[in-house]
């Protein structure tokens, strides 16, 4: 259907689905919610997720990179440079040389390939100093794909995520609401049938903040986010330290969510048993 029957997502936190948490504290994000929808319960659609938070450009062309050239399979979605754009200092023209380096790889191995381009950050206090290099960056992926035949997820005009309740507290990554609604995106990028509209607003705010609240929370943001990521630059250390991707093989995704199913209904049915 749709002639994907093989999804490999590879990428940062983004991808990996962070802060759309699942009851057991995994996440499951948009490209899982992508992957669910093209699989539509054939037992012989395959996905892998490779991506992991906290993950630079060069260790996802690395890493992840080589897995899915080595695989072929019929759809990577390919989205990554965020966390070194964000770098004070960062080269936004070295990154996209990168970037481009990894999508020619992609395309030449004759792998179909969607790329996401960075988020406007105006709605976000703080954060909203990025938008500059956000933006340059932006104008880089536009254009390599373009040159390459790469299909593109347009995050920056993405009417929904300009308000501020489509973000996560951490001021980084997205709410679930969000991850469903661009999941629905890409899947209308890619020509995907779906039963609902990413597009759909948000209600009107009933208490919209105040200077004094707006302060509070930049207070608490940095305490709670902005200074352990500062510690963690300095240490060259990463969040996704001792952690694995959470799908590294492409396997059968029904396959995998039955026999999730199974083991739940075992465990209910022992816990049944004891008690």
């Amino acid at each position: 259907m749709y002639g994907i029957d093989s999804y490999v997502a590879i990428g940062d936190s983004f991808t990996e689905g962070l802060n759309d948490e699942l009851p057991d504290g995994s996440f499951r994000g948009w490209a899982d919610r992508l992957a669910e929808m093209l699989a539509a319960g054939r037992p012989d659609f395959q996905y892998a997720n490779l991506s992991l938070r906290g993950k630079m450009l060069d260790e996802i062309m690395d890493e992840q990179l080589p897995i899915a050239l080595e695989v072929k399979p019929d759809l990577v979605t390919l989205c990554a440079g965020g966390n070194d754009v964000i770098v004070p200092g960062a080269d936004v023209d070295a990154i996209a040389a990168r970037f481009e380096a990894g999508v020619v790889k992609l395309r030449e191995a004759g792998i179909p390939v969607v790329i996401f381009n960075g988020p406007d950050t105006k709605a976000l206090s703080v954060m909203s100093v990025l938008r500059g290099k956000i933006g340059i960056y932006n104008t880089y992926l536009w254009a390599i794909a373009a040159r390459h035949g790469a299909k593109m997820v347009d995050l920056w005009t993405m009417q929904p995520l300009h308000d501020r309740r489509a973000w996560s507290d951490d001021r980084l990554h997205f709410t679930p609401d969000a991850h469903r609604r661009i999941a629905l995106l890409t899947a209308e990028v890619l020509g995907v049938p779906v039963t609902e509209d990413w597009r759909e607003p948000y209600a009107p705010t009933a208490e919209p903040a105040t200077w004094i609240t707006s302060r509070r929370s930049d207070l608490n943001w940095t305490k709670t986010h902005l200074l352990p990521w500062i510690r963690r630059q300095l240490k060259g250390e990463s969040m996704g330290d001792g952690l694995s991707p959470k799908r590294p093989r492409l396997s059968p995704l029904v396959q995998a969510e039955a026999a999730a199913l199974e083991l739940d209904v075992r465990d209910f049915q022992d816990n049944a048993t004891a008690s």
